[in-house]
Formats: C-alpha cells, sequence, structure tokens
C-alpha cells in the first residue's frame, strides 16, 4: 500500500473525549502515550487484518462458488481480481481522501463500506453481484491498510515505531495463514457465504473501537488542498480493466478472432498510453510516473510485479488443483495452505533484524532460487499425488517467498531521496498488485490451453488400433461386468472411465506446467537483481501487503 506522510498527530487538549488511562509526555508532545497507543494500534490493525483475510480466504472455496453460481474457471478467477483491480484503483486515492476527511473519519467510513460490502457478498444471487460486490470490498478494503499504517506513524513516536510496526506486520502477514483454515472450516461446515457473514461481527467490533479509541479529527487547516486526478484516475480504471478483461476473457473468445476482445485490447493498450503521457505532463499526478528515473525503483517495481504474479497466480493455482484434481475438500485445502503461511509468518519475523544487515540482493536471489526449486518440484504432481507430497514443498514456498517481501522493500526503496519515498512506494505497491491481478488471468488463460492441448495429445493415443488402449478397455470392461453390468453397459461405463482418466492426467499435466512456467520466470528474473540497491542498515520499508 502507498506510504503516507509521517507526520505528528497532536491530540487537542480539550473537546475530544478520551480514555482516563491515556497520558502525555512532555518528552514526547504530539504522541498517544499509555495504554491507549496499544489500542489505538489494536484497531488499526484489526481492519487491516480482516482485509488481508479476505484477500486469500476466497480460494479456497473458489470451487464451491464456481458451482454454485455456475461459472467456468476464468469467471470465477474475477472473485478474485476484481477485488485486486479495486484495490489498486484506491492506492492513488487513499492520502488525498484522508488528509481531506480526516484519518478517523475515513477508516471508520471504509471499515462501515467494507463490513456492507461483505453482507452483499453472501447474499450474491450470481456471479456478476458476486463481482460487483467484491469490487466494493476491495475498494473499501484499500483505504483500510492505507489509513491503519497511517494511523501508527501518528501514534507511536520514532523510537517505538520499530515495535509499531512489527505488530502490525506480524498481524497482517499472519492474515494469509489465517483465510485458507478458517474459509475451508466455513465453507464446508456453513457454506461459502460464511466465508463473508463472519465479518459482519468482526467489522462490528473494529468501527466501534475505531469511534472509540482513535484520537479525534483536528478541525485545523492541515488537511491538503489538492486537486484529484480524476483524468489520471479514469485512464487508470480503463487501462487495468480493459487488460484484465482481455486476459481472462481472451481464451475463452478464441483471442483476436473475436471483436470484443480485439477492443478491449486496443481500449487496454490507448488507456495505458494515455495514462502515461497524463501522469508525465500533470502537476499533481495520482502516480508520478517521474520517480522512475531511479534506476532502483524501475527494477525493484518491475521485479514486484513479476513477484505478485508468480505468487498470487502460484497461490491461486494450488487450492484449485487441490479440489478440482485430488478432490479435496475446502477444510482440507485450508489446512494444507495453512502452514506454508504460519512458515511465511515466522521467517519475516526472524528476517526483521537480518534484513538490514545482508545485501538485499543477496536475499532476494536466494529466494527466487528456493521459489523456483519448490515450483519445480510441485511440477512433479500425479494423480496419486497427497497431502505428504504437498507438504513440505508448500511450507519451503513460505519460508522462500518471504526472503524477496521485505528485502525487495528495502533494495527498491531504501536509496530514494527522502522526498521521493512517498511516490516510490506507491508506484512499488501499485505493480506488485497489478503483477498479482495479471498473474492470476494468465495462470487461468495457461491452465485452459495446456489442458486442452494435453487432452487433444492423449487421444490421439488412444485408437482402436492401440494395443496398450485395448488391453485397458477390455480390462475396466471386465471389472463392471463383475460389479454386475451386461457387456454393453459394461463396454460404455469402460469407455466413460477412460475418458475421465485422460481429463484427470490433461489437468494434472496443465498444473505442472503451470508451476513449471512461475519457476522458470524467477530464474529469467535474476538479471534484474543487479540493477537494485543494496538496501542497507536503517533503511526502511513499507510492510509488505
Amino acid at each position: 500500500m502507498a506510504t503516507t506522510h509521517r507526520r505528528s498527530h497532536r491530540l487537542p487538549s480539550s473537546g475530544a473525549a478520551r480514555p482516563n488511562f491515556q497520558h502525555t509526555d512532555a518528552t514526547q508532545t504530539g504522541y498517544v502515550q499509555g495504554p491507549l497507543k496499544w489500542a489505538i494500534a489494536l484497531t488499526a490493525s484489526l481492519g487491516a487484518i480482516l482485509e488481508v483475510i479476505d484477500t486469500s480466504i476466497v480460494n479456497v472455496a473458489l470451487t464451491d462458488i464456481q458451482a454454485t453460481l455456475g461459472a467456468t474457471v476464468s469467471e470465477v478467477g474475477w472473485v478474485v481480481t476484481g477485488y485486486a483491480i479495486a484495490n489498486v484503483v484506491l492506492i492513488p486515492l487513499s492520502a488525498w481522501l484522508g488528509d481531506v476527511f480526516g484519518k478517523k473519519t475515513y477508516f471508520v467510513f471504509s471499515m462501515a463500506g467494507f463490513t456492507l460490502a461483505s453482507v452483499l457478498c453472501g447474499f450474491a444471487v450470481n456471479l456478476p453481484m458476486l463481482v460487483m460486490a467484491r469490487i466494493l470490498q476491495g475498494l473499501f478494503g484499500g483505504g483500510l491498510l492505507a489509513k491503519a499504517q497511517a494511523i501508527l506513524f501518528e501514534t507511536f513516536p520514532p523510537a517505538e515505531q520499530g515495535l509499531a510496526q512489527a505488530v502490525f506486520g506480524v498481524g497482517v502477514i499472519a492474515g494469509p495463514a489465517i483465510g485458507p483454515t478458517l474459509g475451508g472450516c466455513l465453507t464446508d461446515t456453513l457454506g461459502w457465504r460464511w466465508i463473508f457473514f463472519i465479518n459482519l461481527p468482526i467489522g462490528v467490533i473494529a468501527v466501534a473501537m475505531a469511534l472509540f479509541f482513535l484520537p479525534k479529527d483536528t478541525a485545523t487547516g492541515s488537511k491538503r488542498q489538492q486537486t484529484v486526478d480524476w483524468l489520471g484516475i479514469g485512464l487508470l480504471v480503463i487501462a487495468v480493466s480493459s487488460l484484465q478483461a482481455f486476459l481472462e476473457e481472451g481464451e475463452q473468445d478464441d483471442w483476436f478472432n473475436s471483436k470484443l476482445i480485439t477492443m478491449l485490447a486496443i481500449a487496454g493498450a490507448i488507456g495505458l498510453i494515455l495514462f502515461i503521457w497524463r501522469e508525465l505532463s500533470t502537476r499533481a499526478p495520482a502516480v508520478d510516473l517521474r520517480v522512475l528515473r531511479h534506476r532502483s525503483l524501475a527494477a525493484g517495481s518491475l521485479y514486484s510485479g513479476i513477484l505478485g504474479m508468480g505468487l498470487y497466480g502460484a497461490l491461486f493455482a494450488v487450492p484449485l488443483f487441490a479440489q478440482g484434481v485430488l478432490r479435496f475438500t475446502a477444510t482440507q485445502t485450508g489446512w494444507l495452505l495453512a502452514p506454508g503461511a504460519l512458515a511465511s509468518a515466522i521467517v519475516m519475523v526472524l528476517l526483521g533484524k537480518l534484513s538490514t544487515k545482508i545485501d538485499a540482493r543477496i536475499l532476494i536471489g536466494m529466494g527466487a532460487i528456493g521459489t523456483s526449486f519448490v515450483m519445480f518440484q510441485l511440477a512433479q504432481i500425479t494423480p496419486q499425488t497427497g497431502t505428504n507430497d504437498l507438504f513440505l514443498p508448500l511450507i519451503w514456498r513460505g519460508a522462500t517467498t518471504v526472503l524477496m517481501f521485505l528485502p525487495l522493500s528495502l533494495a527498491t526503496l531504501g536509496s530514494l531521496p527522502k522526498q521521493d519515498i512517498s511516490a516510490g512506494s506507491g508506484f512499488y505497491n501499485l505493480t506488485r498488485q497489478l503483477g498479482g491481478s495479471i498473474g492470476i488471468a494468465i495462470l487461468t488463460t495457461l491452465l485452459a490451453q495446456r489442458e486442452a492441448f494435453h487432452k487433444a495429445n492423449l487421444l490421439t493415443r488412444l485408437t482402436p488400433y492401440d494395443a496398450i488402449t485395448n488391453e485397458r478397455l477390455d480390462a475396466l470392461t471386465g471389472a463392471f461386468q463383475q460389479g454386475g453390468a451386461d457387456p454393453t453397459t459394461a463396454h460404455q461405463q469402460a469407455l466413460m472411465s477412460l475418458e475421465q482418466l485422460v481429463n484427470t492426467q490433461a489437468a494434472v499435466l496443465s498444473y505442472a506446467d503451470c508451476f513449471r512456467f512461475v519457476g522458470v520466470v524467477f530464474l529469467c528474473s535474476l538479471p534484474l537483481l543487479l540493477f537494485l540497491g543494496k538496501g542497507g542498515a536503517g533503511a526502511k520499508a513499507p510492510v509488505a501487503h
């Protein structure tokens, strides 16, 4: 999320109701003191954790959502990508909205809107309604993350910022561990709609805590009088949404043989070109592209996009493989993903001190190579693959990917001049979110293409003249006859069983291709490390989403 300005928030001496356990310290005027600051930290973190959990909680329920709403794999992907796109669009606006309406007001509004959007998701009767509700969730959720961190910056003095951000970071990183497990249990016991309804009581508590604990917005003239780059935001929406629609629907509509897909490609290209022109020509751009003059930021942002493509895309593919091919329940899939997410949280805590003492490029390179190795391991899947085969690779995946997240932030932003940190951080986070959305779309398209390819290839070998095929068909027919079927019915059942075997094998091969593709992408990205900064001691970077 975009980094916010670190300004002292001076609590008014009168007029704002505050709990009795707050006190001020003359040596640290302007910052909240006493137990109240930890109540504020808990409130801000709770809102951010809710947003992060909803990023991953949906993954284990996609198969159930697909079956209930009658959607294809590429269509149900919009439940995830729509949410991510909305987050991306909100990033440039969140700082301005917080300044104009006040951080407390905007945080409460975002929390309440996120809760109501969650209820709408639960009541969705078709896929378009669910996608629209998820987009609303993403718009409100983007404000939660941005404002939560801004609130912490203004609540804690510089000497305590490290501890505050560590607590916030552990909470945010624990979200992916909680999301799949909670989502799986809710989906199997109460149904997928409860992964959204569960936000209602938590959201109400978070809103109440925010109203009670967060300091009142000051009515001074400190609000930033700055015009919003609505044209730039509009062009960004056109470019991103057109690109996503092109990637999601291209395979299904035969790419450029479809007029709609062709128009989407043209709209995306023109929107992107005009967006770049607008941001480079206006005085107050939504996304300051001028900061790309810094080599470390340009290379780091590109790497951030690749990182988002590989990690979020692979995280999207694993639950689909577990449920669609291995026939795991949503709960089983959640427990399958939980250890890897917990490994990420543990390594993040351990890495917190080391990341400023070791060259960030070394850590990123180790993470990229380690992740590639894990992806090549996952590419060895078969129809007989089980939990034991996936357990260690997914744990190693969780551990190795953390070696890239925090060090990449340090290497990308650590060498920037102070005046460019805010704009650079915003662009850096924007590319990671965009990379994740594009990665999911690319992998769903690749899955469909490779599955069709492998199925066609396997079917060419199943001919009446192939001895192995005839032997397998005779064996299956005999087995069904022993089960009580007549010869004609047994033969038809044998043919259907053989077709199912072909479909399963084609799906397994296509998922293996996707994992292998992600591994190759990370290996090919290693030369970008030469353009990154070293990070270095004392470098500060925003908590990774």
